[in-house]
């Protein structure tokens, strides 16, 4: 969760959010690089009293301006370029749930384990006990193994959601009649909350997403009490 005053991200709880992290620093970097580039040409030019009239261009200057927006251009490029092929490469999932997206809740149908679907509708603010987020908390969360590769289907039944997760660096539209999907690892144990991030009526902000990240060990156990509950 972030907590107040809170400066920079979550903590990164994949292997692809510690890449967009990454790459948040490094382009952060390069901007401030050239905000004080900038900022010391406009104060040496505005405390300047020299002129130069004869000068009307300057090849160097025209080349200089020219080819190095280019190579920065090319050290932003190329590390982002990375990370949205990282961001789309599904090999091998040890395991498949599609998610449906609700006015206004989530469901989650685990596709290799027959009968184990969950709806996560949030809890009622009156019904929390002290310590419990509000408007964070669900009834059912979307339990997955870490370090396992987890391949996540998405659409809707009725208008537009999204479906996002900070700490995970995911976040994917759901669309009626379509079928997307995206890949997801999370490297340690975690609950991690995130909003349905598309205004899909007027109440988008009451239907969150929660997901738990447990031990494989643990997970093995999850399905069996989960059905043996039902």
């Amino acid at each position: 969760m972030a907590h107040p005053s809170q400066l920079g991200f979550q903590d990164a709880t994949s292997p692809v959010m510690e890449e967009l992290l990454h790459f948040h620093d490094h382009a952060l970097m390069i901007v401030f690089l050239i905000t004080t580039l900038v900022l010391y040409m406009i104060v040496a030019m505005l405390s300047t009293k020299l002129t130069n009239k004869i000068i009307l261009n300057s090849q160097e200057i025209e080349i200089i301006w020219t080819v190095l927006p280019a190579v920065i251009l090319i050290l932003i490029a190329l590390p982002s370029l990375r990370i949205v092929y990282l961001m789309d490469e599904i090999n091998d999932p040890h395991l498949t749930i599609k998610t449906m997206g609700h006015q206004w809740y989530q469901s989650y149908e685990y596709t290799d384990y027959e009968d184990l679907d969950l709806d996560s509708y949030m809890i009622p603010t009156q019904d929390l006990t002290p310590g419990q987020f509000c408007l964070l908390k669900t009834d059912h969360r979307m339990v997955t193994p870490i370090e396992s590769p987890i391949r996540v289907l998405m659409s809707t039944e009725d208008i537009l959601h999204s479906w996002a997760v900070l700490t995970l660096g995911v976040k994917m539209e759901a669309t009626p009649g379509r079928l997307n999907q995206m890949a997801l690892i999370a490297s340690r144990p975690k609950v991690f909350y995130g909003p349905c991030s598309e205004i899909c009526g007027a109440n988008p902000s009451f239907m969150p997403i929660v997901g738990e990240t447990v031990p494989l060990k643990h997970f093995e156990i999850w399905p069996s009490l989960m059905l043996g509950g039902a």
